[in-house]
């Protein structure tokens, strides 16, 4: 999609995926360099002396492309007539906090930041990259007049670690890799698919014969990889995240190649089974236009069926703990 000019919201700008994000989207990378980039900041309040910091950077880059830097603590400001939010802000897990209690704890973020959202551009589309992201997607979602098929959580994190993980096992690289789906919730239920994926254009199982690995190490190291930079870093995935999150926004914003998809988290409707209304990833064909439609006839042997339903199942379950949000 070319436009002359686009504004995005950013939330929780001033953290670390955002301070990741920020300069990439106002360089020209993602839209083009020819688009003017007008940037609208969202942190809480204690948080915007931080992020001015982060503005004298901006300024201090001297973007050309850069035409608009708002800088707020009011969603209502911060959504007013952007095409993309990026909705980076959430609560973090605490120490000992159980993953219903985290989504109790977003759940009124997200519920207002839905209402603000009716303030955005008839042609917003929003992503969802603060955790739990599907279920805060769908509570932003229920919240909101814009249409359903404008939301969507972020998996596409998850799909680049399968890519790469399938990669390196294959001793390729990852442009190498297509059509890895991940299936389900950003979270370790989710259920990368190997099965349907191909390398150098053949089926990754039939390149990567240690299907035991295929069907265990790999899964599980996807599934696991956040917490293991956590472990290894002391900090979140940041800068991977934000490289996600940019993809995700470009897989979008461009027609998709024929016989390839991209992953991401959006209301199911029905296809493959799938609960409907569900916010969960699926396999994505963009028409470059602002639409998308789910790729169809994929096969799912009896392993991969079974991963499907654990994933649905929790979606299921964090569903009803939201259920009096969901208006």
């Amino acid at each position: 999609m070319k436009r002359e000019s686009v504004k995005v919201a950013v939330t929780g700008a001033a953290g670390q995926i955002g301070y990741a994000i920020l300069f990439r989207l106002a360089s020209g990378e993602i839209f083009g360099h020819n688009t003017k980039v007008s940037l609208h900041l969202l942190e809480i309040t204690p948080a915007l002396k931080a992020l001015e910091g982060v503005v004298m950077e901006l300024d201090d880059c001297a973007f050309p492309l850069l035409d608009n830097v708002v800088v707020t603590d009011k969603p209502e400001t911060a959504f007013e007539g952007v095409n993309w939010a990026l909705l980076i802000g959430s609560k973090p897990r605490s120490k000992g906090m159980e993953r219903g209690d985290l989504i109790r704890e977003n759940g009124p973020i997200f519920v207002g930041q839905g209402n603000a959202l009716n303030k955005a551009a008839a042609d917003a589309r929003v992503l969802v990259v603060g955790n739990p992201a599907n279920t805060n997607c769908l509570i932003a979602m229920h919240n909101s007049d814009l249409p359903n098929d404008r939301f969507g959580a972020m998996t596409r994190l998850d799909q680049n670690r399968a890519y790469a993980q399938l990669a390196q096992k294959a001793g390729v690289s990852v442009t190498a890799v297509s059509n890895v789906t991940i299936w389900g919730n950003h979270s370790a239920t989710q259920y990368p698919d190997a099965e349907n994926a191909n390398i150098n254009g053949k089926p990754a199982m039939e390149v990567i014969t240690d299907h035991a690995w295929l069907r265990g190490d790999f899964i599980s190291s996807v599934q696991k990889r956040g917490a293991a930079i956590i472990e290894a870093r002391g900090f979140s995935s940041a800068a991977s995240a934000a490289s996600a999150a940019l993809d995700h926004v470009q897989s979008f914003e461009t027609k998709t190649p024929a016989g390839h998809w991209f992953s991401a988290g959006v209301p199911s409707d029905g296809s493959y089974g799938i609960q409907k209304g569900l916010i969960f990833s699926l396999p994505i064909a963009s028409d470059g236009q602002g639409g998308y439609e789910v790729i169809q006839g994929l096969s799912w042997s009896d392993f991969a069926r079974e991963k499907v339903a654990i994933t649905e199942a929790e979606l299921q379950e964090e569903k009803e703990v939201v259920a009096d949000l969901l208006s």
